[in-house]
């Protein structure tokens, strides 16, 4: 690994472990032991190095939520979503938990999240469209796009809600699941028949990764 991927690597940590507030450039050369100078060599500054963050971020979403396609099984396309969305929350958390903060010191950021995340609410409305033509749901066409955002604000805001609620305002990959099933608890109500019992079985398999999830730690 690159000097300049461990300079990311081990900046996503000690963000996500103390705040990205909390962490400045000299705490990450600190951390992996070099000098300041030298982690400047490779970013100007703290928000370059969340730029770089953000740009991985991108590429998550862009690999793991490809168009749904409907020739293909729905129901495990969206489970796959689901499962990369996990790893999205908790590798990213940090990003969540701050997001205001972050976007508000950063115009350039702001702008690129600004036009990602209008592309994202389209990727959502295409997941939308994809259960309802395969009769998993039933929903007005008009409603759909409000779904999609709904669905997004869940998923934006659920690791800020999570740590605002614990006494040690802590965070685990239990949590994150936690917040997957409010996502799936979103299409219930639109949901009949058989979808209804798709959505249902999807819902406990994911109650069940977040209770091994709670095993293997315990």
């Amino acid at each position: 690994m690159s000097t300049k991927d461990k300079i990311i690597q081990t900046s996503i940590a000690l963000f996500n472990q103390h705040g990205e507030r909390a962490i400045t450039t000299n705490h990450i050369a600190s951390e992996m032991g070099i000098s300041p100078g030298n982690l400047y060599y490779h970013f100007k500054n703290k928000e370059d190095i969340l730029r770089h963050i953000f740009g991985l971020y991108q590429s998550h979403l862009k690999e793991n939520f490809t168009p749904m396609d409907k020739n293909l099984d729905v129901m495990a396309q969206l489970a796959g979503y689901l499962d990369s969305l996990v790893e999205l929350m908790w590798r990213f958390n940090f990003f969540y938990n701050n997001l205001t903060d972050i976007l508000g010191r950063d115009k350039e950021l702001k702008a690129q999240y600004l036009v990602h995340q209008a592309q994202l609410v389209e990727q959502v409305v295409a997941v939308i469209n994809g259960l309802k033509y395969a009769e998993v749901i039933a929903i007005d066409d008009c409603d759909i796009e409000e779904l999609a955002h709904m669905v997004k604000l869940t998923v934006s805001f659920w690791t800020p809600y999570v740590k605002a609620h614990s006494k040690d305002s802590s965070l685990t990959k239990q949590d994150i699941f936690g917040g997957i099933v409010k996502v799936i608890l979103l299409f219930k109500p639109y949901a009949r028949g058989e979808g209804l019992e798709q959505l249902k079985k999807l819902q406990q398999e994911c109650l069940n990764k977040q209770l091994e999830v709670e095993q293997a730690v315990a």
